[in-house]
């Protein structure tokens, strides 16, 4: 099999939530030219439209659809829409995340919390066990996207960092349950990125200073560098694998 066949996604539908911007958008915007028809999912419509704009100017297939993932009717009519346009699902990139709260763990509210659990938990696994039972008709690929926070906890981020945790299991746990119809589930695990989503971090100089410490490569990815572990993790290149976290973080877990 040649490369580019390797890492076609040509026919394939593919789900990106947190897509309008940061490491989603970088995602769509690379399964597009490779070929997938990639719907762009986030909260609010007019940021999806505009990565969807920009994937059909630049030759891909693309569409916008809003969807809430901390909201349970918002992920039903998003399936629903999705399967009565398309017919099928083949990939579904978790992307989506919320991280209100930034301090000591012990100062956390239960609105924070609950926030938090009801994205970055709940949704995720409505959204996986959602998008199986679509994908069980010609099997898929479902690909997380947890952080090195699930590892290692970050300072100050101890609810995220819980909730990262658990989608690390959540993805063995789906992996080895929905392997044999066809599913593989893996998980990216970002370290330190240049986004707005973190910014918290990246705009503070004494924060950043001491990151970059624990970080080898001494800087922050850029949200784009995020995106080539997810298109291997969803094309026929990593076609025996599954249940796998795979660490893009300058080296921050090997300190």
């Amino acid at each position: 099999m040649s490369v580019e066949n390797l890492f076609s996604l040509k026919d394939k539908v593919a789900l990106v939530t947190g897509a309008s911007r940061g490491i989603g958008e970088g995602i769509a915007k690379l399964l597009a030219s490779a070929g997938a028809h990639v719907i762009v999912s986030s909260r609010k419509i007019d940021g999806c439209q505009r990565v969807a704009d920009e994937i059909i100017s630049a030759g891909g297939s693309a569409e916008a659809l809003a969807c809430h993932i901390g909201e349970m009717d918002q992920i039903e009519n998003c399936f629903k829409q999705i399967e009565d346009k398309h017919g099928k699902l083949d990939i579904l990139v978790n992307n989506a995340a919320a991280n209100p709260y930034f301090g000591h763990v012990l100062d956390t509210d239960l609105n924070a919390f609950q926030k938090t659990c009801d994205v970055n938990i709940r949704g995720y696994f409505f959204m996986s066990a959602t998008a199986g039972k679509l994908m069980k008709k010609s099997g898929g690929n479902i690909i997380n996207v947890a952080s090195v926070n699930g590892v290692i906890p970050g300072d100050f981020q101890g609810i995220y960092s819980i909730t990262k945790s658990a989608v690390i299991a959540m993805t063995k746990t789906f992996a080895k349950e929905c392997a044999s119809v066809g599913i593989r589930v893996n998980a990216l695990l970002p370290g330190l990125t240049d986004t707005k989503f973190a910014s918290a971090l990246t705009s503070n100089d004494a924060i950043l200073k001491q990151a970059m410490l624990h970080i080898p490569m001494k800087r922050a990815a850029m949200p784009e560098e995020m995106a080539g572990t997810v298109l291997y993790l969803a094309s026929d290149a990593s076609s025996y694998t599954t249940g796998t976290c795979i660490n893009v973080d300058g080296g921050y877990l090997l300190v």
